[in-house]
């Protein structure tokens, strides 16, 4: 026997593994990259993500000041200013800012955030805000029609110091004069300062606030500060702390976010089955290795470790790598994608790379975690192989005669279904995610019982070319092995086929959906402005059109840690509320007296708004809101943090705004739509024209499905990615299984076998292998496809849609995958075969 220190101390082990390493280095190479390429992109997203958060924070950080506490109005027109006093008079409140806000352009067009503010009040609480006055232009400090503007928006309006400056909002202009700078506003954010009583009266806003910033005693609780502000305010306002701002700035993106790294996590999932594969493949070419070092005196437990701890090196190696390659992809992210991926979430100037310790050591946990995991099943394997039987066997490790196990598949599989049905955790489809994960392990782990079950039928028949009857046969009899190689094609193309269906199944419901809201033969919109009636009217005077349909829309704040919903006034049929909402469902009757609404999807989810239900909304002129009648649900794939729609009418009387920011125009029999086009330009008054948009619905569809796709533009690279790993798996594992066959091929070459019919033989195992593997990856991404339209979807964009499969689509990736799995074989079989058929089949011991 070998002495303890030599057969199982740390010194043989690693003697042994770099023999391996040596031996077949392309194939560790191989599995460290995979669990790089996982790691790599699962830490650029969350740095990404991160970055963006952080600037976005700041930027909101820098607006709010010091404040501790804010008052913000809940619906578009304020608050009291009466309110404003009761504030400051609260006991735990130190101070108080009264703020007006107004979304307003200047005459090129560029949108500035006009801020109206209390220049006293303001220094003690949010004193970024206020503005430097420019070298020695001087005069005096409370001048009402001085404005001082951030560099982002002295750069968008092309403003100057000292010269008159024009802001419009709505059908109000007001000329101010920039008097300096804002050199402590965050950058990207277009900003501009003013006088607050300025702002009140120029832009008819006498007696109405925004927010009121609070600064609290120090030693006071801000606990029981909040809770005496919540108790004073009416409906129209709303107490907010900085928690509260936190969360709601991240709920903004947040499932967005979530899903791109859950589809990163994915390519990390796909490397730890590569390392699998790779693992499993020198397992069995080593078993007659480790069955002499079991004769020799050395331990299940020390084989076990050596198994493990290449595993783990593996993966500690190429997590490292990772880390590194995932900072440099999110720095790069950052400078072509900015921020938000594509998602539309965020704007402004590019986010500066975060870089944090935590993160990283959790990327790296988990990119060790998947090659350990990858590593178990094939080190407990080496610890179990009998030492008598493993000493001459290079075969596969089941017994022919036997069925491989299913029970484990099956357990997997279950629990991937019950999963599935838990509702979401915290908002996230944290179960459904985990469904996703239980699914493709247990179909996985079906493999081997699966490629018996299809071959099986063929065993047996007569007739068949003898290349073809040896494929099947040795995938017959070696079903650990064939499931070795399957496992990297089946979780590569589930996951292919259940993104594929999902992002067509969601394309298509978008497509579907923009043919039913853009009915019309012309759409306008006007940004940060609006048609009042009298342009209205002349709108729908112009020559040719035959009906104008106006729309308005403002923001409402229903919760202090959410995003605003989007409050839509339109044309609807009471009596028929489908032919100009996409409901979902029928709508309900109104009852007498009370006003109806019709709240979209998301709506309906965050905020648990069903039909029949009496709901209350910030706005009207009621202290405690408006009561309203929620008479349908209607599909919405614009807004994803919810949207409520009315009549026409009743937005007027409720919100006060007989402005109207949209219009949909139907053009009279024989009318041209370019001549209707350039008449509506020129009845738009001048003050709009700048942010005027008129466009045809084919160019408005083109447009939303290119920001769709640029949406998704992340997905499918890191699904691709994923996709390619899991091809590398297959190219590693049929490669590894001929190159340990070479013996095998010897004995066929000295019975009569052609070298020809050798290599043909192996390109049928590949084909037959890629075959299965698409049958097997096909089915289990087609079940887990409507875990994501039916689950994630719905418990993350709040959004259903109906399954949509790309055939086309999955088709070509089939072929493709099945002659890429048969021309790596073939390839393999070329080099394996080369060698002479008697040292082939010698004895080396």
């Amino acid at each position: 026997m070998l002495p303890e220190r030599l057969s199982s101390g740390p010194l043989a082990r690693w003697w042994m593994m770099r023999g391996e390493w040596r031996a077949h280095p392309a194939r560790a190479v191989l599995a460290g990259l995979a669990i790089a390429v996982g790691v790599a992109l699962g830490f650029a997203v969350h740095l990404i993500n991160a970055s963006a958060l952080n600037e976005f924070a700041s930027a909101i950080s820098a607006v709010n000041g010091e404040a501790d506490l804010q008052v913000r109005a809940a619906g578009p027109n304020g608050f009291e200013e009466a309110l404003y006093p009761r504030l400051a008079r609260t006991p735990g409140v130190a101070h108080v800012s009264p703020v007006v806000e107004v979304a307003a352009h200047a005459r090129n067009g560029a949108s500035v955030r006009l801020i109206g503010l209390d220049v006293l009040r303001a220094a003690a609480v949010t004193p970024a805000l206020l503005g430097q006055r420019a070298g020695a232009m001087g005069g005096d400090p409370f001048d009402s029609q001085g404005v001082f503007l951030s560099p982002t928006a002295l750069a968008a309006t092309g403003a100057r110091l000292g010269e008159p400056l024009v802001l419009a909002a709505g059908a109000r202009q007001v000329r101010f004069v920039v008097r300096g700078v804002l050199a402590a506003a965050p950058q990207g954010q277009s900003l501009a300062v003013a006088d607050i009583a300025e702002v009140q009266w120029r832009f008819a806003r006498l007696g109405a606030l925004d927010r009121v910033d609070l600064r609290i005693d120090q030693g006071a609780d801000p606990k029981d500060v909040a809770a005496r502000v919540a108790g004073m305010l009416p409906a129209s306002a709303q107490v907010v702390t900085q928690q509260a701002q936190a969360r709601r700035s991240d709920a903004l993106s947040r499932a967005y976010r979530v899903n791109l790294d859950m589809l990163a996590l994915m390519a990390l999932m796909t490397g730890g089955f590569l390392v699998y594969s790779a693992q499993s493949l020198a397992v069995a070419r080593r078993r007659p290795q480790f069955a002499l070092l079991r004769v020799l005196g050395v331990e299940r437990a020390a084989l076990l470790r050596l198994v493990v701890a290449e595993a783990a090196i593996v993966g500690t190696l190429g997590a490292l790598a990772g880390l590194a390659l995932g900072a440099g992809l999110a720095e790069a992210a950052l400078r072509v994608f900015g921020g938000d991926l594509g998602g539309g979430y965020f704007s402004g100037e590019r986010p500066r790379l975060s870089l944090t310790p935590g993160p990283a050591l959790v990327f790296l946990a988990l990119g060790v975690a998947a090659a350990l995991l990858g590593g178990l099943l094939p080190a407990r394997e080496a610890g179990r192989a009998a030492p008598a039987v493993a000493l001459k066997n290079l075969g596969d490790a089941v017994d022919p005669n036997r069925r491989p196990a299913v029970g484990l598949a099956l357990t997997l599989l279950l629990a991937g279904a019950v999963a599935a049905m838990a509702p979401a955790l915290r908002g996230l489809p944290v179960f459904g995610y985990l469904s996703i994960a239980l699914m493709l392990a247990g179909g996985v782990a079906a493999t081997p019982w699966l490629a018996r079950g299809l071959l099986g039928p063929l065993q047996g028949r007569a007739g068949r070319a003898p290349v073809v009857d040896l494929a099947l046969k040795r995938l017959w009899g070696a079903p650990s092995q064939a499931g070795v190689a399957l496992c990297s094609i089946v979780a590569s193309t589930s996951l292919v086929v259940a993104m594929a269906v999902m992002v067509a199944s969601f394309r298509g419901s978008v497509d579907e959906w923009l043919l039913q809201v853009l009915p019309a033969d012309i759409y306008m919109r006007v940004e940060d402005a609006s048609f009042e009636p009298a342009a209205q009217a002349r709108i729908a005077a112009v020559p040719g059109v035959a009906h104008a349909a106006f729309l308005g829309q403002t923001s409402l704040r229903l919760a202090p840690d959410r995003p605003e919903v989007a409050l839509i006034g339109q044309t609807i049929d009471l009596r028929a509320p489908g032919r100009t909402l996409p409901m979902i469902g029928k709508s309900r009757p109104v009852p007498e007296g009370v006003t109806p609404v019709w709240v979209s999807e998301p709506a309906q989810w965050i905020y648990g708004y069903r039909p029949g239900q009496q709901i209350t909304l910030p706005i009207g002129r009621r202290a405690d809101g408006e009561s309203l009648f929620v008479a349908g649900v209607w599909r919405d794939y614009a807004r994803q943090h919810g949207a409520v729609a009315m009549t026409s009418d009743d937005y007027t009387r409720l919100t006060g705004d007989a402005g109207r920011s949209g219009a949909s125009i139907e053009l009279a029999p024989g009318a041209s739509a370019d001549r209707v086009i350039g008449a509506l330009k020129a009845v738009v008054p001048a003050g709009a024209r700048e942010r005027l948009t008129i466009a045809r619905p084919s160019v408005l569809r083109a447009a939303a499905l290119a920001t769709f796709d640029r949406s998704f533009a992340v997905t499918y690279l890191l699904e691709a990615v994923a996709v390619l790993v899991g091809l590398a798996g297959v190219a590693a594992a049929l490669s590894a299984q001929t190159l340990a066959r070479t013996k095998e091929f010897g004995m066929l070459r000295h019975i009569g076998v052609l070298r020809r019919q050798i290599i043909g033989m192996l390109a049928t195992e590949g084909a037959l292998l890629g075959l299965i593997g698409v049958i097997a990856g096909a089915g289990l991404g087609l079940v887990m496809s409507q875990v994501l339209i039916h689950v994630v979807n719905p418990q993350s964009f709040h959004w259903t849609m109906r399954t949509r499969v790309p055939w086309g689509l999955l088709a070509g990736f089939a072929a493709a995958l099945i002659a890429c799995a048969a021309a790596t074989a073939l390839v393999a079989g070329r080099r394996a075969v080369s060698r002479d058929a008697v040292q082939a089949v010698r004895e080396d011991w």
